[in-house]
């Protein structure tokens, strides 16, 4: 399966503080709304999501349809046939995408340890 972009979403307390730290680590603001409690940062093919608020545990993000650069990819599994495939293998959705549209959607699954997982299209 080609799941895209991977991510990881952090539940951080201080969004400023984050910021700061993940900055002096290379990274650069990509993306997102500091006030609106979230930021998409950036280092070489590293992209961290740091949101402040939103959710309590941190997420493994993948985004069909996009690269590392949010540019949009001519070959990519769509989010319906990725939940088709997890179906198949009798993994268990936390969140389903609606099978009967196109185009934006997503889905969340768990893995065996109660790490979140969001398959997240935008395309």
């Amino acid at each position: 399966m080609k799941l895209g972009a991977f991510s990881i979403s952090l539940a951080v307390k201080d969004i400023q503080k984050s910021k700061v730290f993940y900055e002096n680590l290379g990274f650069k603001v990509f993306a997102g709304e500091i006030e609106k409690n979230y930021l998409i940062l950036k280092n070489g093919n590293a992209l961290i999501g740091i949101f402040q608020g939103m959710f309590e545990n941190n997420i493994l993000t993948f985004n069909p349809g996009w690269d590392e650069s949010c540019n949009n990819l001519k070959d990519f599994d769509d989010v319906r046939k990725i939940q088709q495939h997890l179906k198949s293998e009798n993994i268990p959705l936390t969140s389903e995408v609606d099978e009967t549209n196109s185009g934006p959607g997503s889905l969340m699954v768990l893995d065996p340890d109660g790490n979140m997982i969001l398959i997240d299209q935008h395309v």
